[in-house]
């Protein structure tokens, strides 16, 4: 009897790595389409072909090389989705400074965290977004970060004397030309935090060689050329933004267009249609919001073949409706995490329905995937569930600063440990079964259940507090918060829990659910059983209606 396939597979070698920096394959893109539309930004009313886009970016450029930063720094960017984000996402690459991306949703607790444990010499922010005012809570962090040396806001003539203009100083090329000279595309150049299982986020350190390549070879996976136009409504501080949507983009002398600073799902569809808009990205939530708009029918979106759906599991019939109303037969839906820049699954062109909303798709390119026994390490039989590791470019540079993270992540032999809970089919299709590590997956965030029950821990009614993911409809996962009070401690709601946590971390962290209980499950060994928590917080919600 032939023994089991094993739960391991490889990536075909073609096409090629790109060995270039970021800053090296903008420059081969210019040279090529340097009159092709290279960024559109709807909301603000601008447009910059590849030529245009270069320059601005090479004064900007030029502008932080003046304010004194040098290679290896970092500086930090705070907002939402607009052109300057992308200005200095190339900027930074052409210099050598290592990007730290900071969700605009972040509180003050959660930027100071950033700030500081990546040493961030220089912050660049928009002034606010919806309701928060970044100059604001810049003001008040700033202090307690001593490596902070420069805050640049957005729309004001700081900005404007950084980013330079007709009348500034002219892009000092012979200091970019030496600069690129000295870098290698190994080194780091974007830090992003993502949330673990120990609370704070982790730092995943990401290098030209990681990036670039993860958007180049998801974009050849799209069949990308330089006729498409990308609709990109996923922020930019994460991988799918900024990897994914722009990297894909340059990579391959498409145009990236951003609808709004924020999702908003007429914005989104009203870009795909002014803008005809071949590829289309978003999170199924993000989907399934566009297909409910009341005037969805009046929008000409027949421009659209592809685009990528990611973050979460996406529900047959909306794929469906993707497929079918939204012209896109091509939708690819990837998996990865942060820490591998972050594709390491997807699915093809020619993928059938039932592959699309059944599995993450398959290995890419150039990297190596298997599925192993948590337990032992073994690599497990083709269809039995075990952890997915990953290996190849794409794995992160390491946690930054923290070595120990980083190798209890990362194994002797480069393989990714990822934490997830995934089987393999016999045609090399992965099926993601859930987690192994304690995160919760709303909407396409990752979100840590600790750096929250932390906070809950502060409130003055709690004595023990857990934090769970339990199922919702539109999101994949909301958020539970399991608490314990204090003798004699009454009056705590939903309501209160909400607003104690507002404004400390953000919204999307704060618990949509409060369960006040006496005890915990526990193990024999005295350990949370979480998966019990979870099972009954299923039965409670469903007994509430």
């Amino acid at each position: 009897m032939a023994a089991a396939r094993l739960s391991y597979d490889r990536g075909p070698s073609t096409p090629p790595l790109l060995e270039a920096t970021i800053g090296a394959n903008f420059a081969a893109t210019v040279d090529k389409y340097a009159h092709r539309d290279a960024l559109v930004d709807v909301c603000a009313g601008r447009r910059w072909s590849y030529a245009e886009l270069q320059t601005a970016v090479r004064r900007l450029a030029t502008g932080l090389l003046r304010a004194g930063i040098e290679v290896g720094d970092r500086i930090g960017i705070w907002s939402p989705n607009r052109w300057e984000w992308v200005l200095v996402q190339y900027a930074t690459a052409e210099i050598g400074a290592i990007l730290v991306t900071i969700n605009p949703a972040y509180q003050a607790r959660e930027l100071e965290y950033a700030l500081r444990q990546s040493g961030v010499t220089m912050v660049i922010a928009a002034p606010y977004f919806k309701t928060t005012e970044y100059t604001t809570m810049l003001a008040e962090v700033a202090p307690r970060c001593p490596g902070l040396r420069a805050t640049v806001f957005m729309n004001t003539d700081r900005w404007d004397e950084l980013a330079g203009s007709e009348a500034a100083p002219a892009t000092d090329q012979a200091a970019l030309n030496a600069i690129a000279a000295r870098l290698d595309s190994r080194d780091p150049i974007n830090i992003q935090y993502t949330s673990g299982t120990t609370g704070y986020p982790k730092a995943a350190t990401l290098s030209h060689h990681n990036i670039l390549n993860n958007g180049y070879l998801v974009g050849e996976l799209l069949e990308y050329t330089a006729q498409d136009r990308i609709c990109i409504p996923v922020p930019f501080y994460h991988c799918f933004g900024m990897v994914m949507g722009n990297l894909a983009a340059t990579s391959h002398g498409a145009c990236m267009v951003i609808p709004a600073p924020g999702f908003e799902p007429a914005a989104t569809l009203g870009a795909v249609q002014s803008e005809r808009c071949t590829s289309l990205y978003g999170v199924p939530t993000m989907f399934i919001a566009e297909l409910g708009l009341p005037e969805f029918n009046e929008y000409k979106l027949n421009s659209l073949r592809t685009g990528i759906m990611a973050g979460a599991p996406c529900p047959v019939e909306v794929m469906g409706k993707v497929i079918e109303r939204m012209h896109m037969p091509g939708v690819s839906i990837c998996y990865g995490m942060t820490e591998t820049s972050p594709v390491s699954t997807q699915t093809r062109a020619d993928d059938s329905l039932a592959r699309r909303v059944g599995t993450v798709g398959r290995v890419g390119p150039h990297l190596e995937i298997k599925v192993v026994d948590p337990a032992t390490g073994e690599t497990v039989p083709r269809g039995a569930a075990g952890e997915f590791c990953t290996r190849g470019y794409s794995v992160m540079v390491g946690y930054w600063n923290d070595a120990e993270e980083t190798a209890a992540v990362i194994d002797a032999d480069g393989w990714m440990h990822t934490g997830d809970l995934a089987a393999m089919g016999e045609c090399g299709y992965v099926e993601i079964k859930g987690r192994i590590k304690d995160i919760v997956v709303r909407g396409g965030e990752n979100i840590s259940p600790r750096e929250i029950e932390e906070l809950l821990l502060t409130h003055p009614d709690i004595v023990d507090s857990h934090v769970i993911g339990v199922p919702d409809a539109r999101y994949g996962e909301e958020l539970m918060a399991m608490v314990k009070l204090r003798d004699g401690a009454s009056g705590l709601t939903i309501e209160t829990l909400r607003e104690f946590c507002s404004g400390q971390i953000a919204k999307f962290k704060i618990p949509r659910y409060l369960r006040i209980v006496d005890e915990f499950p526990m193990t024999v060994t005295g350990k949370v059983r979480k998966v019990q928590m979870r099972q009954e917080a299923v039965e409670f919600l469903r007994g509430q209606g």
